[in-house]
């Protein structure tokens, strides 16, 4: 919890004391609550993400007779943006809580995050958004959210091991946390051996996080994920990070081999979709009354079910009445956990093209899948690349000419198939990244760098893709840097035909790929105070530790909220246009959550892109897979193609919000019904309000 318990390690006074205290409470050797008194410790934590540092945080534990005080600050500078969070922990000294609160400190106000204060038998809880709730205290019980920072996290570990013979904490508002032993690790750090035991914990983030402890149960580092990995290591145990990233890597992997043994069973060689209504996805005809036979994962017949003749071999599958359509991509997704594999299925989507990612995990999750037949999506890698200084993303940096011949040789050798630009390259090493990616065979997407500044001279420098509406518009402006056009430039100009057709024949000519991100610019239409809800009604459905991250947005004043949605509406209308106009357009969702930000993003196509439903889902189908050369091999239902398929209770071509109501889906061959999928992956049913 405080201190490292190897006896190399120098250790002042207090720190000694708290040791023997830890140990003994551990062991069960000790059992009054004097042991706690007057102790007086701190320490630190270094924050890193995608491997870099961001910020640290530091922690003070002191005591008196009765009580513990535990406090933490953690500050950050996340490319460019500088937060910090202060957090308080008041605790008896035998660890039962007492209060806790927690705020957001940004430049322009101090937000509360998390408040919990023990009254008595009764508990109240404070989340941001909602009202207090209160409840009975439970025996063992700790207060926790998804953000909770490591000074307060040890506590919860050294309070969890305090109750011997405990499988799970009970925790508020809600849930409980569970630790997992997985074995010792032995790190080097300084040159010596040190001994520390893993575990994966549930309940705090969706889906597990693995942390490391020493003897003395101090919490020495955690690798977590949500919308992002993160790293939290104690200082002094820093030189040990890639030993952490691998073990989560081989914890996330373990995970996924149990979904697969879980959900996958034993699958049928031959399979035959029997009575259901096909929308192949080229055009708005509907089949109706179909028999489909699938054999070693690929399309073998597609027919009338009166006129196919099923193989005596084949597992037949009763769809009648329902509709099938080619399985859906997500052409902007950042899977930082296992969890995606199986919600990304439940809600019909079998390809994603992950956008940026730690190396090591995302070629951890596309091979298990690709190569060992692991429950999940096809996975496509684009590598996230950054330039130099603070803003920069990741720890994959393109600095010099040499350097960006590294970056594109690292991940080619590593099977990706793009190089994703993100803000900070500089405009000649974009030039080289391009050049030397297109070499071997690789395209180059992201974001247009903020000393390129021109969405016209991206692409003019060689980027094939770019993504998000807000820089891909900026080529109605060619004149303009973004930088002169500022937030919701939308809105606040007129946009002519002549604008419009020019930017269409500029992105023709150059074959640009767009991946808008409209459903995400949707999202951050919200006005401060309103709730996810209103736009996504279908939020509460989700795991509520994702849920948790994704409704607590701060949201934007009562004007600034009105022009962001006729930004967001006047843009949609634009890219619809680019659209019919043959640009390829694909569906992302920047990682908002698996299934549910697709469906938004088809969605908003349609409402405000004036796109048919047909139009909406090939922007999640057949484009992308052309865009990524496989238009040969997937992306439409017809003979030949791979066997992947959304199994939906009705058309889509009637109402787009019917991509809902995906019941199963089939992908690489395999079968599994949706409503498994979305439960192994910690989602509420989707029959829950």
């Amino acid at each position: 919890m405080i201190v490292k318990n190897n006896s190399k390690f120098m250790m002042n006074k207090a720190s000694y004391m708290l040791q023997m205290v830890v140990l003994l409470l551990v062991t069960g050797c000790a059992t009054t609550p004097s042991k706690w008194q007057d102790i007086s410790d701190e320490g630190t934590f270094f924050v890193y993400r995608r491997q870099s540092q961001i910020g640290e945080e530091t922690y003070n534990i002191t005591s008196n007779k009765d009580t513990i005080t535990v406090t933490s600050i953690q500050g950050e500078n996340e490319r460019g943006r500088i937060t910090g969070v202060e957090s308080k922990l008041y605790l008896t000294t035998d660890l039962e809580p007492i209060s806790y609160e927690s705020r957001r400190i940004t430049s322009k106000d101090t937000t509360n995050i998390f408040k919990m204060e023990v009254n008595g038998d009764q508990v109240s809880i404070w989340e941001k958004h909602f009202e207090v709730v209160t409840s009975n205290k439970k025996d063992a019980f700790f207060a926790v959210n998804s953000n909770i920072p490591a000074g307060i996290e040890m506590m919860l570990y050294q309070y969890y091991f305090n109750h011997e013979g405990i499988t799970s904490l009970s925790t508020l508002p809600r849930g409980e946390v569970s630790l997992t032993h997985k074995g010792e690790d032995i790190v080097q750090i300084k040159g010596e051996d040190v001994a520390l035991d893993r575990y994966v914990v549930e309940g705090i983030n969706w889906g597990g996080r693995t942390i490391w402890l020493d003897k003395s149960k101090n919490l020495v580092a955690l690798v977590k994920a949500n919308t992002q990995i993160r790293e939290l290591i104690k200082k002094g145990y820093e030189e040990a990070k890639p030993f952490f990233i691998k073990g989560n890597v081989e914890e996330q992997m373990a995970a996924l081999k149990k979904y697969t043994t879980d959900l996958k069973g034993e699958q049928a060689k031959v399979k035959a979709l029997v009575g259901g209504d096909i929308v192949d996805g080229l055009s708005d005809q509907i089949l109706k009354d179909m028999t489909m036979i699938i054999e070693d994962g690929r399309i073998k017949t597609i027919g009338k079910r009166t006129d196919v003749e099923i193989p005596e071999n084949a597992t037949v599958i009763d769809v009648k009445g329902k509709t099938l359509i080619p399985g859906l991509w997500d052409m902007h997704a950042h899977s930082n956990q296992v969890q995606w594999a199986p919600a990304y299925l439940a809600g019909g989507v079998t390809t994603i093209r992950d956008n940026g990612n730690e190396l090591e995990f995302a070629t951890a999750f596309r091979d298990a899948i690709a190569k060992d037949g692991a429950l999940g999506p096809d996975i496509l890698l684009s590598g996230m690349t950054d330039g130099p200084g603070v803003k920069g993303n990741g720890i994959i940096r393109a600095r010099s000419a040499e350097e960006a011949k590294e970056v594109v040789d690292l991940y080619h050798k590593n099977g990706y198939e793009q190089i994703k630009i993100y803000t900070s390259i500089e405009p000649e090493i974009l030039k080289v990244l391009a050049i030397e990616a297109h070499k071997v065979g690789m395209t180059v997407t992201g974001h247009v760098p903020a000393l390129v500044d021109n969405a016209n001279k991206a692409v003019e420098d060689g980027m094939d893709m770019l993504s998000h509406y807000n820089r891909i518009l900026a080529v109605l402006f060619p004149d303009k840097k973004i930088s002169e056009l500022g937030s919701y430039f939308m809105a606040k100009n007129e946009i002519t035909e002549e604008q419009i057709n020019t930017a269409i024949a500029f992105y023709l000519k150059h074959g640009t790929v767009l991946d808008p991100t409209l459903g995400l610019g949707v999202i951050r239409t919200m006005q401060e105070g309103e709730l996810m809800e209103t736009i996504e009604p279908d939020a509460g459905k989700m795991a509520y530790e994702l849920f948790e991250g994704k409704r607590f947005r701060s949201g934007l004043n009562a004007t600034r909220a009105e022009q962001a949605k006729k930004d967001i509406m006047k843009s949609a209308a634009v890219i619809g246009k680019f659209y019919k106009a043959g640009i390829p357009v694909v569906a992302g969702t920047d990682n908002f959550a698996p299934g549910f930000g697709l469906f938004l993003e088809l969605e908003t196509y349609t409402k405000y892109g004036d796109l048919t439903p047909l139009q909406a889902i090939q922007t999640a189908t057949i484009v992308p897979a052309t865009a990524m050369g496989r238009g040969d091999e997937t992306g439409t239902l017809e003979i030949g193609k791979e066997a992947d398929i959304a199994i939906l209770e009705k058309n889509p071509l009637e109402n787009i919000e019917n991509l809902r109501t995906v019941e199963a889906v089939v992908t690489n061959g395999n079968y599994y019904e949706s409503e498994p999928l979305w439960h192994a992956a910690d989602f509420k049913s989707k029959n829950d309000k």
